[in-house]
C-alpha cells in the first residue's frame, strides 16, 4: 500500500504489534518509543521482514520540547503521514484514591492525556495541508465505565474519548477522519508496568479467561483505516467474549 504510519509507543505490546502489521500489508512506518535499542531492533527486523522503510524517532511522549523537536526533524519524504495511531499510553498503581501516589497520577495525566495533544499537534498540520489523513486514538473500556481504584487511570482514558470526539468534530473540515479504539482486558505488558513489575498480580488478571492479544487491537487498528474514503469509525469498545464491560466477567 505504501502509506506512511506514525504508531507511538511501538517498542512493546499494541504499538509492536500494530506497526507489524502495517508493515505486513507494504506500509512503511515511523516508530518511536522511548527505549532506543528495542526502536532499533524492531526497525531492522520489519524492513527485514518485509520490504519496508522504517523510520524511528526515540523520544518521550511526556516531553512537549522533544516531540515538536523529533516531528520537525522528520525528512520531507516522511511528512505525507497518512495515519498517526496514538499507542502511547500506561496505567500505574491501582490503589484507593486517598492512597495513590501523586507521581503515578502525574505520569499518567502526562503520557495518556498530554502525550497524545503534543504528538496530535504535532502531525496534524501535515494532515491539514493535505487535506486527509486518519486519526486513531487507542483508548479503554475504563473510558466508559469508572470502576474501584482505577480513579486517575479511567479519568485520563475518559479524556482520550472526549478528545478523540472534539478532534472529530474540529478536523472535519480538513477531510481527516479520527477513530478513537477502547481495548478491554488484554495480555501484554500493560499489567507488569501497573503492578510494577508483580508478575503473580499481573497474570491474576487474566485468571480464568482469554484475554485479547496484541495482534487482536492491531487487526481492529488496520482494519479501521482500511475502509472506503466515506466510512469512518467514530468509537468502537472491544473485548474478549468472557469480557462484557468494565465489571464483569466469565472466569472459568
Amino acid at each position: 500500500m505504501n502509506r506512511k504510519i506514525l504508531i507511538t509507543g511501538a517498542t512493546s505490546g499494541f504499538g509492536k504489534a500494530i506497526a507489524t502489521i502495517f508493515a505486513q500489508h507494504g506500509d512503511d512506518c515511523i516508530i518511536t518509543g522511548r527505549r532506543e535499542d528495542r526502536l532499533e531492533a524492531i526497525c531492522n527486523e520489519l524492513e527485514r521482514k518485509y520490504n519496508v522503510a522504517v523510520y524511528s524517532l526515540c523520544f518521550d511522549v511526556q516531553n512537549k520540547d522533544a516531540v515538536e523537536k523529533a516531528i520537525e526533524s522528520l525528512p520531507e519524504e516522511w511528512r505525507e503521514i497518512d495515519v498517526l495511531v496514538n499507542n502511547a499510553g500506561l496505567a500505574l498503581g491501582r490503589d484507593h484514591f486517598n492512597e495513590a501516589r501523586m507521581d503515578d497520577w502525574e505520569t499518567m495525566i502526562n503520557t495518556n492525556v498530554k502525550g497524545l495533544l503534543y504528538v496530535s499537534k504535532a502531525v496534524v498540520p501535515f494532515m491539514v495541508s493535505r487535506k486527509k489523513g486518519h486519526i486513531i486514538n487507542i483508548g479503554s473500556t475504563a473510558a466508559k465505565e469508572v470502576y474501584e481504584k482505577g480513579n486517575v487511570y479511567c479519568a485520563t482514558k475518559a479524556a482520550v474519548d472526549s478528545l478523540s470526539q472534539s478532534m472529530r468534530i474540529d478536523l472535519l473540515q480538513h477531510g481527516i477522519k479520527v477513530t478513537a479504539i477502547h481495548p478491554g482486558a488484554a495480555e501484554t505488558e500493560f499489567s507488569m508496568v501497573r503492578f510494577k513489575g508483580d508478575e503473580e498480580t499481573a497474570k491474576s488478571v487474566y485468571q480464568g479467561i482469554t484475554p485479547l492479544i496484541a495482534e487482536d487491537v492491531a487487526n481492529v487498528v488496520f482494519y479501521c483505516t482500511n475502509l472506503p474514503d466515506h466510512v469512518c469509525i467514530n468509537d468502537l469498545v472491544m473485548t474478549c467474549t468472557a469480557q462484557a464491560n468494565s465489571f464483569y466477567f466469565h472466569r472459568k
